[in-house]
């Protein structure tokens, strides 16, 4: 059984951890790898390495930087297929979906190599007689990101490119659930030949993670996973002086009016709910439904939810995969059965499904949750499954009312032929990614990720320009020259 090693300052390192877990392929619950729980020395030897070698890379003309990024996109194109499968044996998502996370990291190197121009800042000449001022952008230092298991190609990229391009160096931590991915990835780039320690990877958990919120050699810091950890990772990465950007969990509604293109609607929000298990921090977890379009509306979601098929994910046939642990599994079913006992209608459940061949999968088919009550704790709860909720409202405001009183705020979305109540939407909900006749309301790369309420704690998202600030600092000059001054040389 492979155990899995750190990268660090350009070459595959043991941890100095002496515990690992295992890493589970969520369809056939077999172990398939290990992984090191991690430990602060792993971490002080990355960002030791990092910082040394920031000196050096910080100086390095940003079109040179850049370089390396358009061999990174040509060495990831070029692997697409055997790194999506990695990514499916141990995420559990399909292979489309996969090959789909592929796409997103490209795009996020692609924007990324335009720093040479996303760095360019502002010169006044004049302010006073004889002097001028200037604003330039330098990198911090050595930065690093903290990944969850649901998106492990897409995610770390939505940060190291841009850091590394504004001449940061960088430090990788995968999911502990998910280090295969980013191992496959990390050892593709040794083709790039980076000066060493510019990019380094270390595998663990909590310890690991507390130990990047506590080192003094690393000022930024990404992450993206639930509200609670986000929270944890915000108040601790701040305490200690650091630059944070946390991306939390989401409760993301999507309102129907009595207007919609019922088929294309019904589809695009089965897709968007279903799609990788519901293990998506932009999936729709609650359809809102206004005025008349409650009476037809939910069967046919539920029709077009029973064509779904959950199976394997490498399998062409299929539609949806497991969830990422038996724990998860356990708790979302936990969570269907309480919505039922605070009186919601369980019109379809996924629940209890066995897969020929794959009898020991985390596997939960579509599951749909009519009359839901708005405070219970399926419509309140980040469920993370393959759980639609339904509730009814009466008028548009009265939709929105329910998005705006929710505690997170990561996207929201409308189904609508009017341009009146698509502006009002868009205008008055509270949610940072809004989707009009969109199902995932999913940014491209040259957009920021955006997220309000506790679904975001930081100030800049990842992604486009706000990665580019967040992961550079701005220095503002002023400057005299004197003629006279001039004419003595």
């Amino acid at each position: 059984m492979t155990t899995l090693k750190n990268y660090i300052n350009g070459k595959w390192v043991e941890s100095k951890s002496l515990s690992t877990t295992d890493v589970i392929n969520p369809a056939t619950g077999l172990t398939i790898a290990k992984v090191p729980e991690g430990c602060r020395e792993d971490i002080s030897d990355a960002a030791e390495a990092a910082n040394e070698a920031a000196i050096q890379w910080r100086n390095t003309p940003a079109t040179q930087r850049i370089q390396y990024l358009f061999k990174m996109k040509q060495i990831l194109e070029a692997s697409t297929d055997q790194i999506a499968e990695i990514c499916t044996r141990e995420c559990g998502k399909t292979y489309g979906e996969s090959k789909a996370e592929m796409v997103r990291a490209l795009e996020n190197i692609e924007v990324a190599c335009g720093i040479p121009t996303l760095m360019q800042s502002a010169f006044s000449e004049d302010i006073a007689t004889g002097v001028d001022e200037f604003m330039i952008r330098q990198p911090l230092g050595v930065g690093a990101s903290i990944s969850p298991f649901n998106f492990p190609i897409m995610i770390p990229f939505w940060f190291m490119p841009y850091a590394i391009a504004c001449g940061n160096t960088y430090i990788v931590k995968p999911s502990e659930k998910v280090p295969m991915t980013m191992t496959k990835i990390f050892e593709l780039f040794e083709s790039l030949n980076l000066p060493k320690g510019v990019l380094n990877m270390v595998h663990g958990g909590r310890e690991t993670v507390d130990a990047i919120l506590a080192h003094p050699f690393i000022p930024a810091i990404s992450f993206v996973g639930s509200t609670a950890v986000a929270k944890h990772v915000y108040q601790t990465g701040s305490v200690n002086g650091k630059r944070v950007q946390a991306q939390g969990g989401a409760k993301n509604a999507v309102v129907v009016m009595p207007d919609a293109d019922e088929d294309t609607t019904v589809r695009i929000i089965i897709d968007s709910a279903f799609g990788c298990a519901g293990q998506r921090c932009l999936a729709a977890s609650v359809v809102i439904t206004v005025g008349e379009s409650s009476k037809a509306f939910p069967s046919k979601l539920i029709e077009m939810a029973k064509n779904k098929k959950t199976g394997y994910g490498m399998a062409s046939d299929v539609d949806m995969g497991p969830v990422i642990t038996k724990e998860s599994k356990e708790r979302i079913e936990s969570l269907i059965q309480k919505g039922i006992d605070e009186g919601a209608d369980l019109l379809l459940d996924g629940r209890d499904l066995a897969v020929p061949g794959f009898e020991e999968g985390y596997f939960i088919g579509p599951t749909i949750l009519g009359n839901v009550s708005t405070t219970s704790q399926a419509y309140t709860t980040e469920i993370f499954g393959p759980v639609l909720c339904i509730v009814q409202a009466e008028t548009l405001d009265d939709a929105i009312e329910m998005i705006n009183k929710n505690r997170y705020g990561n996207s929201a979305c409308i189904f609508t032929r009017s341009g009146a109540a698509a502006r009002k939407f868009r205008h008055n909900a509270l949610a940072g990614n809004i989707g009009i006749n969109i199902g995932v309301a999913a940014p491209m790369a040259f957009f920021p990720f955006s997220g309000w309420k506790e679904s975001f704690f930081g100030d800049l998202h990842g992604q486009s320009s706000h990665a580019v600030e967040f992961y550079t600092q701005t220095k503002v000059v002023i400057e005299r020259w004197n003629d006279e001054w001039t004419r003595k040389f």
